[in-house]
């Protein structure tokens, strides 16, 4: 495929709109900011239509350009950590005040899981837009550590700080709101 075998920009929303907007309202959680990523995207497919070599598909052109966007947006808002009291999980020792609910995940009702995803988004999305995508990327993506901190120009500790208070507020989450 090469440039003069390209659909047609007029055309682009129609065939791939949608299929950009779920790939970035998954990335980052908000309608409004979506809408904006693929909007940016279109532009800049348009601006760079004649660097298109064709060694992709056009949606994955698109979605490459689209995942830059993402980041870029990141990058670009600077979020700091907002710091979880952490007194709310762990006792002066160090010890967790409570054990964790064990969750045994046997035969999966499809209803159940529905359910679970829909708590589970409502979870991820009280997070701080830095941590969801880092947690995103790690979990959804199975991004490396290194992948992520490259992309997101954080350091190694800032990770792993970023994970493990994530995976302390959707535990909260998920035993307030779930079990």
């Amino acid at each position: 495929m090469d440039n003069e075998n390209l659909t047609s920009p007029a055309l682009w929303v129609d065939q791939y709109a949608d299929k950009l907007y779920n790939f970035a309202l998954k990335k980052v959680f908000s309608e409004q900011l979506a809408e904006d990523l693929v909007q940016e995207t279109f532009l800049s497919a348009l601006q760079a239509r004649a660097n298109f070599k064709g060694e992709s598909s056009e949606l994955t052109w698109l979605i490459s350009i689209l995942k830059n966007k993402v980041v870029d947006s990141f990058r670009k808002e600077k979020l700091s950590i907002i710091d979880t009291p952490e007194d709310d999980f762990f006792k002066e020792n160090g010890h967790w005040k409570s054990k964790p609910i064990p969750i045994a995940f046997e035969e999966v009702n499809p209803l159940e899981k529905k359910e679970l995803n829909k708590v589970l988004a409502q979870c991820l999305s009280k997070l701080p837009n830095l941590w969801k995508v880092v947690f995103s990327l790690k979990y959804m993506d199975d991004s490396s550590a290194e992948e992520i901190c490259a992309q997101l120009d954080i350091t190694k500790a800032n990770y792993w700080v970023i994970i493990h208070r994530s995976k302390l507020n959707l535990r909260a989450c998920l035993q307030k709101k779930w079990l």
